[in-house]
């Protein structure tokens, strides 16, 4: 498997515990009880997101000199891991479609709404831009929201108080420090990690 695969995966699933659209496939779960369409939703919504993510890094790869690409993803990255320390609320109105949208609807919609501008979708960016392989990243960061949202289908507010959140946005933080510092070293363009 490739690194970039496997960095994205990892990152995004650590990130993702405690963010918005965990929280809101909690809410979806407990209100609707139908896991099916709600991860069919999540997936579908996560691919389109995190696809168009993607080639926005395969975008900024081909027109950024690598100088200057190398500062703009280690400080995208610095960011995201201070950015990941920040615990994110859900906003009740971005579930309310989902009585006139029925139940995959409503998670496509909101899924997709919610991502927009948000952590992981902005690390999926800088990190498709990073490893040049969109396929493998958006792969990768797909997984990585699966793994950490489908069990909050599931598992609904029982699991949310056993997980200790601040650790794992601790762990999810120094991941995205490592990159940053890693690229601003020159990981990516003189050897890949």
């Amino acid at each position: 498997m490739s690194s970039a695969f496997l960095v994205s995966t990892g990152v995004i699933a650590l990130a993702e515990i405690g963010d918005k659209t965990q929280l809101l496939a909690f809410l979806l779960a407990s209100r609707f009880k139908k896991p099916i369409p709600i991860i069919i939703g999540i997936t579908l919504a996560t691919l389109i997101n995190h696809g168009l993510a993607g080639a926005v890094g395969a975008w900024i790869t081909s027109n950024i000199s690598q100088d200057v690409l190398r500062w703009v993803l280690g400080a995208s990255f610095l960011g995201m891991a201070v950015w990941t320390l920040i615990p994110d609320k859900i906003e009740d109105e971005e579930t309310q479609l989902a009585t006139k949208l029925g139940v995959f609807g409503a998670t496509f919609i909101t899924f997709f709404l919610a991502e927009m501008g948000d952590k992981t979708q902005i690390a999926t960016v800088a990190m498709s831009a990073h490893y040049n392989d969109i396929f493998m990243v958006v792969a990768g960061t797909t997984l990585g929201m699966l793994i950490a949202d489908v069990p909050a289908v599931f598992a609904g507010d029982k699991l949310s108080q056993k997980i200790p959140m601040r650790v794992v946005h601790s762990i999810a933080a120094a991941m995205f420090a490592v990159l940053g510092v890693a690229t601003l070293l020159g990981a990516g363009s003189a050897f890949n990690f």
